[in-house]
């Protein structure tokens, strides 16, 4: 079932003269334990930036491997180098926000005090938190009339790494597509925004999962604990892996001739390779996928169209944040899972 949650836009403001706000820090790398709330500043936006009062935020698999740097192969060090060798730099995690802009930089002119915003933070991260600075031209979007919050913030993350990565693999009506670990929120957006672009998709998940990937357009279903789809003999022009199951060595009888295997989920070693994997008529593409606000401006369309609807698994509050990163952790999560931003003094 596809959850819809309340709208969040009764939440009352805070005082106009605060000037912390309530974070969800972690000032180590390790489990959900290592997180914890804390007060910080409330941040001021500058001439290109809007100040956002975030109303709802999410735990993406990627918060949880950057808050205990459980990265793919080869990255680890990699990463260190990156978010900081012995501490993180940015303490607040968060990647997805939904909220009000409540400020303007003096530059700003697509977007007003009171105007409903969604986006992506990037590696800039920062959102668990009840404001944060967005750039005006990065991936920042109104939120459509018919979706919530909670809605909202569950669009951006699945719904940018599907589209780069179809703008990569060069995916396009006609094709036919598989998805490996569909049920997670990059692929609950796939299958949908593959849908519309008319590609032939098929979903791989667990049973239980099966029904839902069906409502959201998927024309097969292949229930990955009783079924192998690579001994199937089907074979694919796309085959997108969410899970890291589904190398290239693993599918690439699956592919046609011309194939191509998004690896959303890869090791250093997959993307080293990828070149030469890429070289018998087979394609590989791997690697981070670019937040556009263009796209983000895109599945705000589609949503407010009809043709992207969010799927919510679970809600907590701020409050809660360990318990949130401990079930995402589990792997078993459906779509999104949404954390909601009181701002109550």
């Amino acid at each position: 079932m596809i959850k819809t949650p309340q709208d969040a836009s009764t939440h009352p403001a805070p005082s106009a003269n605060r000037s912390t706000m309530k974070a969800v820090v972690r000032e180590e790398y390790g489990p959900p334990e290592v997180l914890h709330m804390v007060e910080l500043p409330k941040p001021t936006p500058k001439d290109n930036e809007v100040l956002v009062k975030i109303y709802a935020t999410t735990v993406t698999s990627g918060d949880c491997r950057m808050r205990g740097l459980n990265v793919p192969a080869g990255f680890r060090l990699i990463t260190r180098l990156a978010m900081g060798l012995v501490r993180p730099r940015q303490t607040v995690l968060g990647s997805e926000f939904a909220g009000v802009v409540e400020a303007t930089g003096s530059k700003v002119t697509g977007f007003r005090v009171g105007d409903r915003v969604f986006g992506m933070s990037g590696f800039s991260l920062g959102a668990y938190a009840q404001y944060k600075c967005a750039t005006e031209n990065g991936p920042l979007a109104h939120i459509p009339p018919n979706l919530s919050f909670e809605e909202a913030a569950a669009l951006p993350f699945g719904g940018i790494t599907a589209l780069d990565f179809f703008r990569r693999g060069g995916l396009k009506a006609g094709d036919k597509l598989l998805v490996n670990g569909a049920s997670g929120a990059v692929g609950v957006a796939a299958v949908q925004l593959a849908r519309y672009f008319g590609a032939n998709v098929t979903a791989v998940c667990s049973g239980a999962n099966a029904d839902m990937m069906r409502a959201l357009g998927a024309q097969q279903v292949i229930d990955y604990t009783r079924q192998d789809f690579t001994a199937s003999g089907e074979q694919y022009d796309v085959i997108m892996d969410m899970v890291g199951t589904a190398g290239f060595a693993r599918s690439k009888n699956s592919l046609r001739k011309g194939g191509r295997l998004l690896l959303v989920i890869a090791t250093l070693g997959q993307m080293v390779s990828a070149a030469w994997e890429s070289a018998g008529g087979k394609k590989v593409i791997a690697g981070p996928s670019s937040e556009r606000a263009e796209d983000v401006r895109l599945l705000a369309k589609l949503a407010q169209e009809g043709h992207l609807k969010p799927v919510i698994d679970r809600q907590y509050p701020l409050e809660q944040m360990t318990a949130a990163h401990r079930y995402v952790e589990t792997g078993r999560k459906r779509g999104s899972v949404i954390i909601k931003v009181d701002h109550e003094v």
